[in-house]
């Protein structure tokens, strides 16, 4: 019987006195993607950023199988795990290559000697970022810079990456490109945890989805299950439109 590679359970977080996540359980299967949907201030952010070691947790928190709830963000990302926030936060001064040589920090770190390499896998996924890559980050479109901020992530070979927000301030069309590319990577092997308020686009692509309401969840199951739950549609999905609609 094999274990979720990132198992959640009872878990709770916050700022200070001010508890934001309340009781959470939830669990990823290794190479799927699962999606947290949900209303501004329902605690999606905050569950990222707990899960990646920013913020201290109670409850249980395992990835693959390793009790890591004491284990911090340094240590979180040399196991594997990646997270691609919603600012993006590039270093803007500095080349779309340099920026995601900074990337492979991990790689560099386990002795793999051809961790430059990953950047042509990388220039492979994103044409347009090796079009660019001597081009300074502070100057690429929005679209560019969210392709940037995963192709940075992805540098380091992760085997969870979690993306908050990724089609935030998006045109349609650089949506939909986001989306295809969150298809693609699944084929790779890496899990995903995808936080996203474009619930419609989420489902599409997520086996599992959760919807977290006032730092608890609400309801789960099957992404495709969901997209046809009444109560989903008429809170979420009752306007939405698909990316490139």
């Amino acid at each position: 019987m094999t274990h979720p590679i990132l198992n959640v359970e009872r878990l709770c977080a916050g700022y200070g006195k001010a508890q934001v996540l309340h009781g959470l359980t939830l669990k990823a299967d290794a190479g799927s993607v699962i999606t947290v949907i949900g209303p501004n201030g329902a605690g999606k952010s905050t569950l990222l950023n707990t899960l990646m070691g920013v913020l201290p947790s109670s409850g249980t928190l395992q990835f693959d199988g390793q009790d890591v709830a004491a284990v911090p963000l340094e240590e979180r990302v040399m196991l594997g795990i990646a997270l691609v926030p919603e600012r993006r936060e590039l270093f803007g001064s500095m080349t779309v290559e340099d920026n995601l040589v900074l990337g492979g920090w991990r790689q560099q770190r386990l002795g793999n000697r051809q961790w430059r390499d990953r950047l042509a896998d990388v220039y492979d996924i994103f044409p347009r970022l090796k079009e660019r890559r001597a081009q300074l980050a502070g100057t690429l479109s929005g679209g560019e810079r969210q392709m940037l901020a995963v192709g940075r992530a992805l540098m380091s070979r992760p085997r969870l990456l979690m993306l908050d927000e990724p089609s935030l301030g998006l045109a349609p069309l650089v949506v939909l490109e986001i989306f295809r590319t969150i298809v693609s990577l699944r084929q790779t092997g890496v899990t995903i945890l995808l936080v996203e308020q474009n619930a419609r686009a989420a489902l599409e692509v997520a086996d599992h989805a959760y919807v977290l309401e006032m730092g608890e969840i609400g309801l789960q199951g099957p992404a495709r299950e969901l997209a046809a739950d009444p109560r989903l549609i008429d809170t979420y999905l009752g306007n939405a439109q698909k990316p490139g609609a």
